[in-house]
């Protein structure tokens, strides 16, 4: 079977291939071809880490999802992939990879992945004793001797898990404990991830010093040569001198990728299409996949036919309530709910001030009225001639002492 070219791989398959080109490099003989296919396809990777936008700089490693924790290594395999290549100058390609390897560590240190003392130390600076030194060089081997022996252990853990899976799966189809199977496997993996990058942190811290150390050297040695004259003014030289304007020029245009911002891929189902592997990055994108509807506006704009469609259409619902209106519309309901308002009471005012409008006359006596006051006046002559007939005490003359 073919070989994948590198612009029709997804985003996983590249990171893989890269990985085991690091490896087998880091462990064999450095053979140029298969770094330099290294470097290509951990730079193809970068830019479609750029372009997908995987990473925010107001992350921490808790935000970044497990599936992506792998990518933050890239610039670490790059760095030493790079510090592998050979050419003529060798200079070039220490600050290269230096520069690599600083943008792992800072990533890292903004993503708090970076241990404490360390960053004490780079803070001092030039500052430390050689005591401090050593201390930091002792704690940090350490360290790196810790996370080897647990990814070590992780792997044991998981060859066993999988020939005890293997051998359950022999004797029955279904276990018990699947679900929760999968969650460790989830959690282990996470973990795996997170060693594997204190453990390239380390190793960073490393080489960077190492490359500094390197770079000085060939730089004294450099200034050396020029100071006693050796080389004069020749067509050598000049030849020399244009080779390395060239060299400089080419490296630039190669630390271009990694400085300028790429193009960003705003359409989310495009970007999930590329990790895939079912879209590349240089394709065309129109952004013809249809929005998602969800509520309401599918009830109003599908023709739903029966109960079961109406109920799968109100299955993704908010949990607050949605607008009914824009603020531009709630304003110009409210601007006209105040005019009118202001309309009914200026014409209230009208009405209060004007000529014509007088309070209603009172009413005069009617034939009603007349017939009531008859019939009282009546009533009381009735009374004083009871009262006349009946005077007080009339009906208790037994009670009196002489009656």
């Amino acid at each position: 079977m073919g070989e994948c070219k590198v612009e029709d791989m997804s985003l996983a398959a590249l990171f893989e291939q890269a990985r085991k080109i690091h490896l087998t490099a880091t462990e064999s003989g450095a053979d140029q071809d298969l770094v330099k296919k290294g470097c290509e396809v951990l730079g193809k990777c970068e830019d479609m880490i750029n372009k997908l936008g995987l990473f925010s700089s107001n992350e921490t490693k808790d935000d970044i999802s497990t599936a992506n924790l792998k990518y933050i290594l890239v610039p670490f395999y790059l760095a030493e992939l790079t510090e592998k290549l050979a050419r003529d100058e060798r200079i070039p390609i220490l600050k290269i990879s230096q520069a690599k390897l600083k943008e792992f560590i800072s990533f890292c240190e903004a993503m708090e992945l970076v241990p404490q003392e360390e960053l004490e130390a780079s803070a001092r600076g030039a500052s430390n004793s050689f005591a401090d030194r050593r201390a930091l060089k002792i704690t940090r081997f350490r360290r790196q001797r810790a996370a080897e022996a647990k990814l070590t252990e992780i792997k044991e853990r998981k060859e066993r898990r999988g020939r005890s899976t293997k051998a359950a799966t022999l004797s029955t189809p279904v276990e018990v404990g699947e679900d929760e199977q999968l969650d460790d496997d989830g959690e282990e993996e996470r973990e795996a991830w997170l060693t594997t990058i204190s453990l390239a942190i380390c190793k960073a811290f490393d080489l960077l010093e190492m490359l500094k150390k390197e770079e000085e050297m060939l730089s004294a040695i450099k200034e050396k040569q020029l100071k006693e004259g050796e080389k004069e003014f020749s067509e050598a030289i000049l030849d020399d001198r244009t080779k390395k304007a060239e060299a400089w020029h080419r490296d630039a245009a190669a630390r271009a990728r990694y400085t300028q911002p790429a193009a960003p891929i705003t359409c989310a189902t495009f970007a999930q299409d590329i990790i895939e592997g079912r879209a590349s990055v240089s394709q065309a994108h129109d952004h013809k996949h249809q929005p998602m509807i969800f509520g309401p506006q599918s009830l109003i704009g599908g023709s739903l036919t029966n109960e079961r469609e109406r109920m799968a259409a109100q299955v993704f619902q908010p949990a607050y309530r949605m607008p009914t209106m824009s603020i531009e519309e709630a304003g110009l309901r409210e601007m006209e709910m105040m005019n009118k308002w202001q309309e009914r009471n200026a014409k209230m005012f009208e009405e209060a001030n004007s000529a014509w409008y007088k309070d209603k006359p009172k009413m005069g006596p009617s034939e009603e009225d007349d017939d009531d006051d008859d019939a009282a006046q009546e009533k009381a002559r009735a009374w004083d001639d009871w009262k006349d007939d009946n005077p007080r005490g009339a009906g208790n003359t037994k009670l009196t002492p002489c009656g």
